[in-house]
């Protein structure tokens, strides 16, 4: 990834949210900010947009390590951005097309429906962080990454929260980005589910609460999340490894989110 970004050319912010200290910094990183304590994914996304704001930037590309970048990827994401900027008034921002790297397929909305607006552009309710290519203007508008949701639905409820303020989340139609989302698939009654380390269960089932008492989260999303809860917990519980902790991690989740519990799990 970083040597995709070295070629190209695009000054880099690396946000460490692990413990030590990166031993080798790539050279292709301009900046690099270290969060011994683990601030979030949300609240990282914040100190480097806001990091890359302090240099003048207009825009800020959002990745993470579970993506593959290449030269010709980036090079067609700003394409598709700077095309949206000329059509549109308010773009939010612009990722591109996702393929699981699990299964091969490109991840597609089940309940909402995406718009193709031109051959280059579809209009989404929301997209993934990590391919965000993000309007600095309107993120200044729209206001930070949520960090009291720590993490799990974080890209989202921006992306909604946007779309709320009339801006328009878009993907690029004809870049595709490979992506690696959790540790794992299964399909089980004709479902796919996710899997991911146990603790994630806590934030996700927290946040699916916490967001549902939002006016600006769509409907379908939460009532799908909502009467998912008990078959997820269900398979986490009684079909992946480590079912018991797992269980223990998606009741903390379940009464946080009833309390309205934010931030980082107490452990």
């Amino acid at each position: 990834m970083l040597s995709a970004l070295q070629q190209s050319g695009w000054p880099t912010v690396l946000v460490d949210n692990s413990p030590s200290v990166l031993a080798d910094i790539p050279p292709s990183v301009h900046t690099y900010i270290h969060c011994p304590d683990n601030v979030g994914i949300a609240e990282a996304q914040n100190k480097g947009i806001d990091k890359a704001i302090e240099t003048q930037a207009e825009a800020v590309l959002l990745l993470d390590q579970d993506s593959q970048l290449s030269a010709a990827l980036l090079n067609g994401l700003l394409d598709s951005y700077k095309l949206a900027l000329h059509r549109f008034d308010k773009v939010a921002c612009v990722g591109p097309q996702v393929l699981c790297d699990f299964n091969n397929q490109q991840v597609k909305p089940r309940l909402s429906r995406e718009k193709t607006l031109c051959d280059e552009l579809v209009l989404s309710r929301q997209i993934i962080a990590s391919g965000m290519l993000l309007n600095v203007s309107a993120y200044k508008q729209i206001g930070k990454k949520d960090s009291e949701l720590f993490i799990d639905g974080v890209d989202h409820e921006w992306c909604w929260r946007a779309r709320n303020l009339d801006y328009m989340v878009l993907k690029a139609a004809g870049v595709v980005m490979r992506h690696k989302q959790g540790d794992g698939r299964h399909r089980l009654f004709g479902m796919n589910f996710k899997r991911g380390a146990p603790v994630r269960l806590y934030y996700q089932v927290r946040n699916v609460l916490i967001l549902s008492r939002r006016r600006y989260v769509p409907v379908y999303w939460k009532l799908r999340h909502l009467t998912a809860l008990p078959i997820r917990f269900a398979v986490n519980r009684w079909y992946f490894p480590q079912g018991k902790l797992r269980g223990r991690f998606m009741w903390r989740g379940l009464k946080d989110g009833i309390t309205g519990r934010t931030g980082r799990i107490d452990q």
